[in-house]
C-alpha cells in the first residue's frame, strides 16, 4: 500500500453545495479504493487556484514538511491540476502528485475486465496523457525553442506524442465498431418490442446489486467505487401481467465527472440514452443524496436523457438500525419520498420492498398503455405474439389473409410494433 497524502481544495467561485469535509471524505473513499495508506491530509479553502503550484506557498511548503514527516509516497489533489501545476509541485515536496482524474482512471483501469472495458479506460488514460508528455530540461537535451536547437530528447518526445494520437486514433475506431456493434444489438431488442429501463445512479449506490436482486444476475457487487465498467442486460418478466422488460446495469456517475471520461464511455453511457425508462437508485443513507442527485441529473442532461420517465429506487434503507436510528431513517425515507416523487424505499441488498419497486415499474407502464388496432398479414405471426405476450388483447378476429387485434399495449412497445408493420 502506498502512503497517501490527500489535499482537499474548495474553490470560493465554484457552483457546487458540497461543503469541504464531502469533498474531503469522497477524495479519500476513492483512495481507498485503490489500496491508498491515508497518512495526512490538508484541507483548505481558495478564491482561486495559482496558475504555477495551484495552492499558495505556504500552504506548499506546509505539504513538503507533512510529505517528509509522514514519508509519504503520493500526494492527491481533488481538482484537476495542469501539467505545469503537476511538475511544479512534484518539484517542490519532492514525491509523486496525481490530480483526482488520473485517481479516478486508476480505479477504471483496475476494475475494466472486459476488452471493451479495457478499450475505453486505455482511450481516457491516453487522452488525459498526451497533453501531460513534456520534456525535462537536461534530461532530455532539450536546448531551447528555435531552428537547429532540437536535441534527441526532444525528438524522442515527439515520437511518443505521435505514438499515443496514433493509438488513440485506433481505439477511436475501436470504440466506433463497438458502438456498431452495440446498435446492432439495440435493433435486435427493438425487433423483439421489449422495453428497455436503464439503472443509473451515483457510484457505489447499489445498482448491481438491485440488477442481482431484480433479476437471475450475478454480477458480482463491491462496497467500493466503479465496481462496475460494463453494461450488463437481463431479460426480465414482470410478475403482474408476464410483461417482459430489459434491464442494464451502467457504470456509476461522480460529481465533476471529467467531460473526457463521458466521451471514451460514449459506447457504454448510450445504453441509457436509448433506453426507454430509468430506475435512478440513490442511496437514502447517505447524507449527500441531495447531492448525488444533482450529480446524476448533470450527467443525465449532458446525454439528453433527463426527459425520460424516470422512478427512484431509494436504496440502503437497511443501514438504518432498530431504535432511534430506525426512527430517524423513516422519517429521513419518507421526505425523500415527497420530494422524489414516483418512488421506492428499498434495501437491494436485504431484497426487501423489491416487490413495491417492481409494482411501481408495473404501475408506470400500465398507465401509459394504449389501444392500438392493428390488421397484421400471417407473415407478421412474431408480432402477434408480442401483442398477446406484452399486452391485454381486447379481441382478435382471424380473417382469411391476416388477424385483427385490438389489443392495449405500453406506449413504448406500441410505437415499436407499429414501426414494423
Amino acid at each position: 500500500m502506498e502512503k497517501v497524502i490527500t489535499v482537499t481544495v474548495k474553490l470560493k467561485d465554484a457552483l457546487n453545495d458540497w461543503s469541504l469535509d464531502s469533498l474531503s471524505e469522497e477524495l479519500k473513499l476513492l483512495t481507498r479504493t485503490v489500496n491508498g495508506e491515508i497518512v495526512g491530509e490538508i484541507k483548505c479553502n481558495r478564491h482561486y487556484p495559482t496558475p504555477s503550484l495551484y495552492l499558495g506557498t505556504g500552504k506548499i511548503e506546509e505539504l513538503s514538511v507533512l510529505a517528509k514527516q509522514v514519508k509519504a509516497q503520493t500526494v492527491v489533489f481533488n481538482n484537476d491540476l495542469s501539467p505545469i501545476q503537476q511538475k511544479n509541485i512534484e518539484d517542490a515536496i519532492g514525491c509523486k502528485t496525481i490530480d483526482r482524474t488520473q485517481l479516478i482512471l486508476d480505479i477504471f483501469a483496475r476494475h475494466a475486465k472486459t476488452q471493451e472495458g479495457k478499450i475505453q479506460v486505455e482511450l481516457a488514460q491516453l487522452q488525459y496523457l498526451l497533453p501531460r508528455l513534456m520534456g525535462k530540461g537536461i534530461a532530455l537535451s532539450r536546448l531551447g525553442g528555435g531552428i537547429g536547437t532540437r536535441g534527441p530528447g526532444e525528438q524522442k518526445l515527439e515520437i511518443d506524442r505521435r505514438r499515443i494520437r496514433k493509438r488513440i486514433d485506433s481505439l477511436k475506431k475501436d470504440i466506433k465498431a463497438l458502438e456498431i456493434r452495440r446498435l446492432h444489438l439495440r435493433k435486435r431488442r427493438t425487433e423483439n418490442a421489449l422495453s428497455t429501463i436503464a439503472l443509473v445512479g451515483y457510484t457505489n449506490a447499489g445498482k448491481s446489486t438491485l440488477l442481482n436482486a431484480l433479476s437471475s444476475a450475478h454480477v458480482k457487487a463491491k462496497n467500493e467505487m466503479f465496481s462496475t465498467l460494463d453494461p450488463l442486460t437481463k431479460r426480465v418478466t414482470l410478475p403482474t401481467n408476464n410483461l417482459k422488460v430489459l434491464i442494464s446495469d451502467t457504470v456509476g456517475f461522480l460529481n465533476k465527472l471529467p467531460h473526457h471520461l463521458i466521451d471514451a464511455f460514449k459506447a457504454t453511457l448510450e445504453e441509457i440514452r436509448q433506453a426507454d425508462m430509468l430506475i435512478v437508485v440513490l442511496d437514502v443513507s447517505s447524507e449527500l443524496i441531495v447531492q448525488h442527485h444533482d450529480a446524476i441529473w448533470q450527467v443525465l442532461i449532458e446525454l439528453e436523457a433527463q426527459d425520460k420517465p424516470i422512478i427512484y429506487a431509494l436504496n440502503k434503507i437497511d443501514n438504518f438500525e432498530e431504535g432511534d436510528d430506525q426512527a430517524e431513517g423513516n422519517r429521513i425515507i419518507e421526505r425523500f419520498k415527497r420530494n422524489f416523487s414516483n418512488s421506492a424505499a428499498i434495501s437491494a441488498k436485504c431484497k426487501k420492498n423489491i416487490p413495491q419497486l417492481i409494482e411501481t415499474v408495473e404501475q408506470n407502464l400500465i398507465n401509459t398503455a394504449t389501444l392500438v388496432k392493428v390488421f397484421l398479414k400471417y407473415d407478421k405471426i412474431s408480432l402477434i405474439n408480442t401483442l398477446h405476450e406484452q399486452g391485454k388483447v381486447m379481441q382478435c378476429e382471424y380473417r382469411s389473409d391476416g388477424v385483427y387485434i385490438e389489443a392495449k399495449l405500453p406506449v413504448l412497445i406500441a410505437k415499436k410494433v407499429l414501426t414494423k408493420i
